[in-house]
């Protein structure tokens, strides 16, 4: 029997289940498509949902080297906290303590004599008296901008743009959409904020300062500017001399604007852009004649007499110039397409490579945005600071501090970014002269182990941590580097005094120890650490830490008195005198010693693990050179742990990318970008990816940069190295571009797959060989690659050579497991490109 309504109702499904098959199909297409559209779309922005609310470390932060905000994205109190880079407490003051010359053989032989704790409460007494223990970074104080009526808001969107360095928020009121822009304008001394919305007259606020500072005043000119001016606070006996103003200019489109004694009000505007402009009398460390007012009211009038347009795309420009040179692409996931906040939460969890990429372009943003030519250098928050009393007076700590936030300049194609902080080196080498000489009777200079903006060179807080006058040495070594990236012989003639002058402070300063008679630094101090066996004094003579950078110290300056051609006969004592320093130790438990005696604990887990400065940032343990240093230093990192506070675990995944172990660098990753209060007793991220000390500190930032940099390029132990220690999260594909090497070397590309190079270009600016080492066999494109054999002629890959370790009896001693790589050499020339692919 014949059925044709059934035979047509069984074809018409079959045709309804392609067609919804179809849908299906291109639902999922859709939805991967504007998942994928999303993700790119906030690559590289920091975005969230809800506002700061009141909380700091949920603020976004701007800056152009001068001028820094924080801008919280709040929706009936939106809140600007200023800063400027030269507003600090007190004023030009020295704080070298004279008398401990007298003291100062005293002090050696209770340390010779295994005194520590003598010799640590004798220096309390003489060493410290009530000079300044340094003085404060401080805010200039808060915008606010009040709205009303905005209570119930939705569709509500914040974000930092970090490939154009410009904060947003936009959210919706009765079918209002309103959108506030905001930058710190590179090319002009102003912050600029634009309010608009989709609907003409909308725009109304009042705003106003606030300010934790005490001798200030705020008032409105003829013009309708609101202007604040004030002076910096008094500290530890120092006067307060810094006099700064603020002015915040509004322009209006469409409504109106009237002024009370300390306010503005616009009301019904089209749109308003604000510009906001900080100065202060501060000429330089010695001098602040400078006139405040007519330099906030000059930078203002230059600036708002441009338009919107023309500030914005000057700033666009000027930042991508910095921003735009290194690229990186590890991967994405759909775990990108979340809120940054929640991928924070998510990271150690989900597989995120595109978060580490955020993370990494924000580390080279903040160098950006807090260090320019002619500023001063990022200090312990960069330029952000909220608090007129903040931790650790959030000054130059250059113990390992402020050291970390450069050491992303070099290789992520940021050198000019140095300059404030190699410029702060030389004006630190005149006044720590004086502190070499009054203090202990030397000549070249010295600082210790914190400094600020007035460039004190004395001990400060405290015996514990103060005695250690290793900060000269190590800081001096960052003009050394800059010299070995760029190559330029004309500035290291400049720089050469200074470096000279940090070895003669150790020449005249070093003593012999009479139990093991090598040339030693006392008194020193491994820093903020002490074993028990000295009865938990800090103080010690030879630290490994002290020793080691004495080595860089005389090894920079003999190399570099080599290529100037200069000063052979000081250079023949300092190769004498380097000849006696003390070699590094391995102690009982296979790890590389602290102390000259064997003391450590493997149960030490102190945040500082100073005496693997050799390790990085100084390459004088190597996995090819120094095997058995190389596997002891492994050790030291094994005991101490992973989890600490922010900025030890940024110093770590360097360490562990020297390793050659990307996994465990990895791990150190996730453990840095896990929200605060999750790793048991140590720091982490706050929302904004700021990083937690607690409480914040920005070298935990641009250690994790430096420290992924690490990961996929090295150019300190004689050789180029690519991919050195790639994670497996990261195997399957990447590409990188822009880093540069010693030598004047850039990276211009490098591309992997599998684990594997795949193409890797390398421009050379200065012209000279090209040692790469490299996991997997390459072949050159229209180049001939040829295997290494013997030293590195490259002068900027020569590598001392340090003494052989010393080993305790029962040391525990193993060769290092490194993955095998290759080895070749290309003689380059200046300005051209070298392209090498998978063989």
């Amino acid at each position: 029997m014949d059925f044709p309504l059934l035979h047509m109702s069984i074809k018409f499904t079959k045709k309804v289940r392609a067609a919804l098959i179809l849908m299906v199909v291109f639902s999922i297409a859709s939805t991967s498509l504007l998942k994928a559209q999303q993700a790119e779309a906030t690559k590289l922005k920091l975005w969230y949902e809800q506002p700061a609310g009141n909380v700091w470390e949920n603020a976004l932060p701007l800056g152009n080297g001068v001028l820094g905000a924080m801008v919280y994205g709040n929706v009936e109190k939106e809140i600007l906290k200023l800063n400027e880079h030269t507003l600090w407490s007190g004023g030009p003051y020295q704080n070298d303590v004279p008398e401990t010359l007298n003291a100062l053989p005293e002090i050696r032989q209770l340390i010779f004599d295994g005194k520590h704790k003598a010799a640590e409460n004798l220096a309390n007494k003489v060493m410290f008296g009530k000079k300044s223990s340094g003085q404060i970074f401080q805010p200039a104080g808060n915008l606010e901008l009040r709205f009303s009526g905005q209570k119930e808001y939705k569709n509500y969107h914040r974000e930092l743009d970090l490939e154009k360095a410009i904060a947003k928020t936009s959210y919706s009121v009765d079918g209002v959409t309103y959108t506030r822009t905001a930058f710190a304008a590179f090319g002009n001394r102003v912050i600029v904020m634009r309010l608009t919305a989709n609907k003409p007259g909308q725009i109304s606020f009042t705003a106003a300062y606030t300010t934790p500072h005490k001798k200030v005043s705020i008032q409105t000119s003829a013009e309708k500017d609101l202007m604040m001016e004030g002076i910096s606070s008094d500290h530890e006996g120092v006067k307060g001399m810094v006099k700064y103003n603020v002015m915040s200019r509004f322009k209006n489109e469409g409504g109106n604007i009237t002024t009370s004694d300390s306010s503005i009000t616009v009301k019904d505007a089209n749109a308003v852009t604000i510009y906001i402009s900080i100065a202060t009398n501060f000429n330089n460390y010695l001098d602040v004649s400078g006139d405040e007012a007519a330099r906030v009211a000059d930078y203002l009038k230059k600036a708002s007499s441009k338009s919107y347009e023309n500030l914005l795309s000057t700033h666009v420009a000027a930042y991508q110039k910095y921003f735009n040179r290194v690229q990186l692409d590890l991967g994405t996931t759909k775990a990108a397409t979340l809120p940054t906040d929640q991928r924070l939460t998510n990271f150690r969890n989900v597989d995120d490579p595109a978060f580490v990429t955020l993370y990494y372009q924000f580390g080279r943003y903040l160098l950006i945005s807090s260090s320019q030519p002619g500023g001063q250098p990022a200090n312990l928050q960069g330029i952000w600071n909220d608090k007129l009393y903040p931790a650790w007076d959030s000054k130059y700590t250059i113990n390992i501090n402020a050291q970390m936030n450069y050491w992303p300049a070099e290789p992520t194609n940021l050198s000019e970014l140095h300059e404030p902080f190699l410029k702060m080196v030389k004006e630190l080498a005149a006044t720590g002269a004086i502190t070499a000489k009054n203090m202990y009777d030397a000549r070249g200079w010295v600082a210790h182990h914190n400094t600020d903006i007035w460039r004190s060179t004395g001990p400060v807080d405290g015996a514990f941590w103060g005695i250690w006058n290793a900060g000269g040495g190590w800081t001096s070594q960052h003009l050394w580097q800059h010299y070995l990236y760029n190559g330029d012989k004309n500035y290291l003639k400049t720089v050469y005094p200074i470096l000279k002058g940090a070895a003669l402070f150790y020449k005249d300063f070093l003593v012999v120890h009479p139990k093991y008679k090598w040339l030693v630094v006392n008194p020193g101090t491994s820093p903020e650490n002490a074993p028990k066996a000295h009865g938990g004094s800090s103080i010690d003579a030879g630290t490994t830490m002290d020793n080691q950078i004495v080595f860089d110290v005389f090894s920079s300056v003999i190399q570099a008195a080599k290529i100037l051609n200069v000063d052979e006969t000081f250079s023949d004592s300092l190769f004498k005198m380097r000849a006696q320093l003390p070699p590094m130790h391995i102690g009982k438990y296979g790890q590389l010693q602290e102390w000259l005696d064997d003391i450590d604990s493997p149960n030490d887990k102190h945040r500082h693990i100073s005496h693997l400065y050799g390790l990085f940032p100084s390459n004088q343990i190597s996995p090819y050179r120094t095997p058995l240093l190389f596997s002891a230093a492994k050790n030291t990192l094994l005991q101490r742990g992973d989890v600490s506070t922010g900025w030890s675990m940024g110093w770590k995944i360097n360490w562990w990318a020297r390793m050659q172990d990307g996994n465990h660098a990895y791990q150190l990753i996730q453990n840095q970008l896990t929200p605060l209060g999750v790793n048991p007793g140590g720091g982490g991220t706050y929302n904004n990816l700021f990083d937690a000390h607690p409480p914040f500190q920005i070298d935990g930032n641009f250690g994790c940069t430096s420290g992924i940099t690490e990961m996929m390029m090295q150019s300190a132990d004689e050789a180029l190295h690519l991919l050195p220690a790639l994670p497996d999260v990261w195997k399957k594909k990447g590409m990188v571009k822009g880093l540069r090497a010693r030598g004047g070397f850039e990276v211009q590309e490098m591309v992997w797959a599998d684990g594997k190079l795949n193409k890797v270009v390398i421009r050379s600016t200065i012209g000279c060989n090209l040692r790469i080492r490299v996991p997997n066999q390459l072949k050159g494109k229209g180049v001939i690659l040829k295997p290494a054999k013997g030293n590195n002629p490259n002068v900027f890959y020569t590598v001392a050579k340090t003494p052989d370790a010393l080993l305790s009896e029962n040391a525990i001693t193993a060769d290092p497991v490194l993955q095998k790589t290759f080895l070749y050499d290309i003689p380059t020339v200046a300005g051209k490109s070298y392209t090498l692919l998978l063989k």
